[in-house]
């Protein structure tokens, strides 16, 4: 018996088990297909497999079934349905209880053996917003960091979309699972999670792979590993669906005695159903077998077609009303502070009660960008208070902020009317520059010169060209005493390219253009190539982030309008398929303490997780839309089209839209916040930000556009568009 996808993969079924082939090449297989975690009297997990008993085929479908039986006298009876669907199969089980005795709960298996290796460095591995590659760059406790693991597993709800790919690095052939349809339920809120709790009401699955000994593994609460042998030997690396979900292996961060008593503790979280004799589930995933050539078209393909299946609706927004409350609620948050002018730091929300009051050039302050924005919308829409008070940010920045080194200070505290000792990050300096330069053009556009305005950022660009290491390359941050570097990591390098061009158009020195060319070529083969998307949170250790892959973008996206050059289009589009990986493009039940808070009504997809790990997020892909919209126009790919629409207005969930949810300035967001465990957690604060990434590339859509929105943009014709697109003929 077996079935053929579309793309020539055959899964066979013999012997109780299955396998996949491919020009007569085995490639995956499980002899065992019916496997269960069983929740003992003794309240740890014991692990049960076995061959089908029976397998028949109907048409384009294999229906396979059998009994699990325990030690203990438990019954587990398992259904199993396999058929084509498309590229892929979908496999459906139900695992009903038909016998108990003495066991409290259980879960099931779905896997497939990876046949070529059991090596687990043989693979790279894709968990959106969790795993790329082979996570060197995650944090100690972030999954797939330690791989001295048996199970690497996850609850899909930490994954922006609920799949797992693994591809062998030498063939290119792929695997992965992903969840059928986005139908999460919520939990039994009346259950606190635990270690091994079980919850009739779960209906979040894990997805992952496994390498397990012939032993069971349990972790008790001081991390000590108990262990007892199993009568069947594991089958090798295994990709998996476990249902209901597990989280494990993964390094405790919770005690610290931890490191004294066991030096490297993990601990498992599991969730069982009730062994209550007639209690069923049922659970369904895609399986989709590909070979590529590469991880960048596995990744794509592998996130795009989950996106197809699964993606949230658009959450309908009138992007012109917002833009203008957002406005107005920037100028009415920007005052004088003694000698500075500028925006508190953080406000708790829905009241704005201000909670600090410290300006930071760029990064989560976005000072200067919030000046320029402030600018030009008192101007264009006769706001005369809005646009003093941008000119007065603007100005505050220019006259206090520059050194002798040629770097901007990063932070103003107007409490001690001075500024804070931090680094000179490379990307918060580059925020900045970009956005006092703006400021310059457009008001040099008006007919009014701001010479101290190029004066500062020519300085701070001057800098740069001098201080850029042999191989194009910036560090991380720099000495404020000397301007030495701080830190040697070179990730962030991609950050200062889009301001070095815009200067070399307004200035034509030719030593701009030439270090940002320098510093992409860097960029291209380290950035681009590795996927080191690293290091631009100035908050976070230098590990895989999301904004690493924006600046990205960035970079080469100007690059690209610069030069006109395939090699970095090629890089921005591949910095467009990593960076979109981080949108949370499903949704599933999220409860909300907060009577006010837009997610009391709304959804949480365009969410964006910060750093690796997931499990929440902010709105700052917000930041995209325009990006995304200007890759479509070039490249023609409805992909990306769809893309921007939906994270210009699904971010926007997390928004007092129009004032409904009552909050003292409407059109406000959260920060951003954690909603794995399907209750939302939150500082439940605004900073500057947050509103600066939404109003950005809603300014910079109808700069080049004319529109507010995507389907605004989409009036013009094509050859419009790309006419408009064209934005360099014109930024000077």
């Amino acid at each position: 018996m077996k079935l053929t996808s579309e793309n020539g993969y055959v899964m066979q079924f013999e012997n109780g088990g299955v396998e996949v082939i491919r020009d007569g090449h085995v490639l995956y297989f499980n002899r065992r297909p019916m496997y269960a975690l069983i929740k003992t009297a003794l309240s740890i997990t014991e692990f049960y497999d076995a061959p089908y008993d029976f397998v028949e085929q109907d048409g384009e479908r294999v229906v396979a079934q059998g009994i699990l039986k325990s030690p203990t006298g438990a019954e587990l009876a398992m259904r199993d349905t396999y058929e084509i669907a498309g590229r892929g199969f979908k496999v459906s089980r139900t695992t009903t209880v038909a016998r108990n005795v003495d066991d409290y709960g259980f879960a099931s298996k779905l896997s497939f053996v990876l046949a070529d290796s059991d090596d687990i460095l043989a693979y790279d591995y894709f968990a959106p917003a969790n795993w790329y590659r082979q996570n060197e760059y995650a944090k100690p406790y972030s999954m797939g960091y330690d791989k001295d693991c048996e199970y690497f597993w996850r609850c899909e709800v930490n994954y922006t979309l609920p799949l797992f790919a693994a591809q062998n690095r030498m063939t290119g052939e792929a695997i992965m699972l992903s969840r059928w349809a986005a139908n999460v339920t919520m939990r039994d809120r009346n259950f606190v999670q635990s270690e091994h709790i079980v919850d009739r009401k779960f209906t979040i699955g894990a997805i992952g792979f496994s390498k397990p000994e012939s032993r069971t593994l349990n972790y008790l609460y001081y991390g000590y590993p108990l262990r007892k042998s199993i009568p069947t030997a594991r089958q090798g690396l295994t990709v998996d669906y476990v249902y209901p979900g597990t989280d494990g292996e993964l390094p405790r961060t919770d005690r610290g005695y931890n490191v004294d008593y066991m030096m490297r503790t993990k601990t498992m979280t599991r969730v069982y159903h009730p062994m209550e004799e007639g209690f069923a589930h049922t659970f369904a995933i895609a399986v989709d077998f590909a070979r590529f050539d590469g991880y960048y078209p596995m990744m794509r393909a592998a996130w795009r077609s989950v996106y197809a299946r699964m993606a949230d609706p658009i959450f309908p927004v009138d992007h012109e009303r917002h833009y203008r409350l957002s406005m107005e609620s920037l100028s009415n948050l920007t005052r004088q502070y003694g000698d500075s002018w500028g925006l508190p730091f953080s406000c708790q929300l829905p009241q704005l009660d201000v909670s600090s009051v410290s300006f930071q050039f760029g990064f989560v302050g976005q000072q200067p960008g919030i000046g320029y924005q402030l600018i030009r919308y008192g101007d264009m829409y006769q706001r005369p208070e809005a646009y003093q008070k941008g000119l007065n940010i603007v100005d505050f920045w220019v006259r206090t902020a520059m050194t002798p080194f040629g770097a901007p200070q990063n932070c103003y505290n107007p409490t001690i009317s001075g500024f804070e000792p931090m680094p000179f990050w490379t990307r918060m300096i580059a925020d900045g520059l970009e956005n006092i330069l703006d400021a310059y053009v457009y008001m040099k556009k008006k007919g009014e010169e701001r010479a101290e305005w190029l004066a500062f950022c020519a300085k701070a660009a001057d800098r740069f060209v001098r201080i850029q290491n042999e191989d194009g390359s910036w560090f991380r941050a720099y000495n404020t005493e000397d301007d030495s570097m701080r830190m040697d990591s070179k990730a962030n390098t991609i950050s200062v390219v889009r301001f070095l061009i815009q200067m070399y158009l307004v200035t034509k020195k030719e030593a701009y253009r030439a270090a940002a060319l320098k510093a992409g070529d860097w960029a291209y083969d380290n950035t681009y190539v590795k996927l080191e998307y690293r290091g631009s949170t100035c908050d976070n250790t230098d590990i895989t982030d999301n904004e690493s892959g924006i600046y990205a973008m960035f970079g080469f996206l100007s690059l690209y309008d610069l030069t006109g050059e395939q090699k970095w289009l090629d890089a921005l589009i591949g910095a467009a398929d990593y960076t979109e990986s981080w949108t949370y493009c499903w949704s599933f039940p999220v409860a909300c303490p907060w009577p006010n808070h837009p997610f009391t009504k709304n959804a949480i997809s365009g969410q964006s997780p910060v750093t690796l790990g997931g499990g929440g997020g902010d709105m700052y892909m917000a930041a995209c839309a325009y990006i995304y919209y200007r890759l479509y126009v070039i490249t023609g790919d409805r992909h990306y089209r769809d893309y921007a629409e939906f994270i210009h207005n699904n971010t926007r969930q997390a928004n007092d839209l129009y004032g409904e949810f009552g909050y003292a300035q409407p059109g406000l967001s959260h920060e951003g916040g954690h909603f794995a465990g399907q209750v939302f957690m939150s500082h439940y604060h605004w900073l500057p930000w947050v509103t600066y990434v939404e109003v950005d590339p809603v300014s910079r859509l109808y700069d080049t556009f004319g529109a507010y929105d995507i389907a605004g943009a989409d009036n013009l014709s094509p050859e419009e568009r790309a006419r408009r697109n064209r934005i360099y003929d014109h930024y000077a």
